[in-house]
């Protein structure tokens, strides 16, 4: 991608707010994945990331993360696989022995000018992608989660405005965020926060792998309507996957916090 996305804000400092913390990050091969991994990293956390078929990506990911000085696991492999989603928790377990945050971050994006075009193979996908593959997940590491640990959600700023020729992704983020709200409360008691993050116009690979070159051209034209007029770079949505996943956030359950630079307000 030219230019690459800002997964790194310059000269930021560590409190150690998820010290020897283990998350799983589906997606953590780049884009918001990739920030989020690397801010935990951070501040303590060891990472197990999941991905596709990105394979330099996810290298460059995990060399970054031991960088910082934690560990990192890569697994490639479909998240619509339920079974596959089991054997990265299992995975994860035996090699860090614990499981403290999951983050279901991976998502596919169809551009669709006639919903009645839509084939019914792409509808499907969409949803083992972007709403079964959440529940996967969620059922095979709920086991090991302790009181205090995190399921953060990605959801999107589509989910609420709707856009043109995304009805089938924005559907789909909707469900993200029903299953967020419905989950919080069924977990409350266990002393398992749940919540989503929902991102608005942000530079990150899903954009030009599935959009037309006219929706975004170069990335000065990748705009945001709202008073901060530009996409926002990974850095700048990683900050509220922290907060969510920290101690800090005790008393946010069922949340879907929106990070999209006023889009609404444009």
């Amino acid at each position: 991608m030219i230019p690459r996305p800002v997964s790194e804000p310059p000269g930021i400092a560590s409190s150690g707010k998820l010290q020897n913390k283990v998350a799983i990050i589906t997606g953590g091969d780049s884009g918001i994945g990739r920030a989020v991994a690397y801010l935990f990293a951070r501040e303590g956390a060891d990472i197990a990331i999941v991905y596709l078929n990105e394979h330099e990506d996810a290298s460059e990911t995990q060399e970054r993360v031991r960088q910082l000085g934690r560990s990192c696991l890569t697994i490639a492999g479909d998240i619509s696989d339920e079974q596959f989603c089991r054997e990265v928790v299992a995975y994860t377990l035996s090699r860090f022995g614990r499981v403290d945050i999951l983050i279901n971050n991976a998502a596919e994006l169809i551009y669709e000018e006639d919903i009645a075009t839509l084939a019914s193979e792409k509808l499907l996908r969409i949803f083992q992608t972007n709403v079964f593959a959440c529940f996967y997940f969620i059922k095979a590491v709920l086991p090991y989660l302790k009181p205090g640990s995190a399921i953060i959600n990605t959801s999107s700023i589509a989910a609420d405005t709707g856009y043109p020729a995304m009805a089938s992704y924005s559907a789909s983020k909707g469900a993200v965020s029903a299953l967020t709200r419905s989950l919080a409360v069924s977990l409350a008691d266990r002393g398992i926060r749940v919540n989503a993050v929902a991102p608005g116009r942000t530079w990150t690979p899903l954009i030009p792998a599935s959009l037309p070159p006219e929706f975004y051209m170069f990335y000065g034209s990748y705009h945001n309507p709202g008073p901060i007029k530009k996409a926002a770079q990974p850095y700048e949505i990683a900050p509220i996957y922290l907060y969510l996943a920290s101690e800090e956030s005790r008393y946010v359950i069922g949340q879907t916090i929106h990070v999209n630079g006023g889009e609404y307000l444009g």
